[in-house]
């Protein structure tokens, strides 16, 4: 609960990439992670080889990091199957994110 007040104060944005394929969702997390200064909320296995990681930080870091995370997958050779970037989130959605 605690990681979750610290990013609502802050206003940041989220941002997140859905692979199918562990091996794609890695690569995505350690460019996102190298590309900006951005954080990683949540690494979720939702079945059928889908994961999603999701990664907060200012909204031009995490616009940054998708794009590039997003690039990455396409070089695995895996399916890039959603990105995102919501800027500064409204409060109601940071149970779902967190969950």
């Amino acid at each position: 609960m605690g990681q979750m007040q610290t990013v609502q104060s802050r206003s940041e944005a989220v941002g997140m990439v859905e692979t199918r394929g562990l091996t794609a969702a890695l690569e995505a997390l350690d460019t996102m992670a190298k590309a900006a200064q951005v954080r990683m909320l949540s690494f979720r296995r939702a079945g059928s080889g889908l994961v999603t990681v999701i990664v907060a930080g200012d909204v031009a870091a995490v616009q940054s990091a998708v794009a590039a995370g997003s690039a990455a997958v396409d070089r695995t050779g895996e399916d890039l199957i959603a990105a995102n970037v919501i800027p500064r989130p409204h409060p109601d959605l940071w149970p779902a994110i967190m969950d």
